[in-house]
């Protein structure tokens, strides 16, 4: 019986800490990601988890993200990267080219003191700075990565990424003001700009009939692309299942009566948590402690150097200071941070651009995420 609470425990506690975040300024500044895995490593390494829990773990890991990818990609207007303007095309290039020389660069200084699942880590945080969280969860999902390797390859991320976010919303439009040009609207940055709260807009009957389609939807689209581990070896299987789940989630999102059904975001960011609280919890702390601080190096000399390279093609390309700093905040911390780092650069019309650049690296995350990490395991 045991086991079955815990089950419900792992399902009902995000849905709780949406909630609490949607009511409490504090706890969504906190993050309901940081909640979950900080929860996650208590409840796992406290010994008040039943002995047959891995069955109930294993499920919340392995099913969650594949079903929650279609959904997360649902609700993007990928037509939009059209109202993008020159030099945000050559931002988002810049940065892309930024994140894939920066990886291989630090995983030449790192990857010895790693370990053996260095080039699994080194894809999965490529899918984080070039999409997101959801990225992240996938190719370390797809790749079996060990959960503490995950912890603290997430856990560093988000150590070193409050860092970096405090510099953005500070000095860096000062600093960045004085080396690049100025920002000069395109004309189409007025635009209103899509939102990505991922908070439940209601519960009304039509709503959760909307939802329940997504789910639908997203179920079918996990069977279609789960089937290939039936007839593929071990190795290919998942990242293959993977990357046919990302292609099917991002083609629906062309039919427009799939892109209007609401909550289908806010449906995959929960299932995201579920994920979180479930991996945390098969993470143990002695191993973290023993990986995490190379891998805060690892991560803040991958940031720095991404950081860098970044504003030397921006610079090279002559792209402004605003479309930069947005460009830099749409790739490594996604599109809900966008509003954000504009409301305090003072400029809302990067918020289209930048959040149209997110959803790009949302969409090419996986795909260059998994490149990446086979190319380093074949190379080192």
């Amino acid at each position: 019986m045991a086991i079955y609470l815990w089950a419900l425990f792992f399902l009902v506690t995000p849905a709780l800490f949406v909630f609490a975040a949607y009511k409490i300024d504090r706890i969504a500044k906190l993050g309901t990601i940081v909640l979950a895995y900080g929860l996650g490593l208590l409840i796992g390494n406290i010994g008040v988890l039943p002995d047959d829990i891995g069955v109930v773990q294993n499920a919340m890991t392995t099913f969650t993200v594949p079903v929650a990818l279609p959904l997360l990609f649902f609700s993007l207007n990928l037509g939009s990267w059209r109202t993008l303007a020159k030099k945000s095309v050559l931002s988002l290039l810049a940065a892309m080219i930024a994140v894939i020389v920066g990886s291989f660069a630090t995983f030449l200084i790192f990857g010895q003191h790693v370990g053996p699942e260095g080039w699994k880590a080194g894809g999965m945080l490529v899918g984080v700075y070039t999409g997101g969280t959801p990225n992240l969860a996938a190719i370390g999902n797809a790749l079996a990565v060990d959960p503490s390797t995950y912890v603290a390859v997430h856990g560093s991320d988000v150590v070193v990424g409050a860092v970096l976010l405090l510099f953005l919303v500070s000095l860096a439009p000062r600093i960045f003001r004085k080396i690049l040009p100025a920002f000069v609207a395109a004309g189409n940055e007025d635009e209103e700009a899509t939102e990505f709260s991922p908070y439940f807009t209601g519960w009304s009957v039509r709503e959760l009939k909307e939802m329940g389609a997504a789910l639908g939807l997203a179920l079918l689209i996990f069977a279609l692309g789960g089937s290939l581990t039936l007839f593929l070896p071990d190795l290919a299987a998942l990242p293959a299942a993977m990357l046919v789940i990302t292609t099917l989630g991002i083609a629906a999102s062309f039919v427009p009566r799939v892109r209007r059904l609401r909550n289908s975001f806010q449906l995959g960011y929960y299932l995201i948590l579920v994920f979180s609280l479930a991996v945390s919890s098969m993470a143990n702390i002695q191993e973290l402690a023993g990986t995490a601080p190379i891998m805060i190096l690892y991560v803040a000399t991958l940031l720095v150097l991404v950081s860098l390279l970044h504003l030397a093609f921006s610079a090279l390309f002559r792209v402004d200071a605003d479309t930069h700093i947005i460009t830099a905040t749409s790739f490594i911390y996604s599109p809900p941070f966008v509003p954000v780092v504009a409301a305090a650069i003072g400029n809302r019309k990067v918020v289209v651009s930048g959040v149209v650049i997110g959803v790009v690296g949302w969409v090419v995350g996986n795909y260059v995420g998994f490149a990446v990490a086979y190319t380093l395991r074949m190379l080192f």
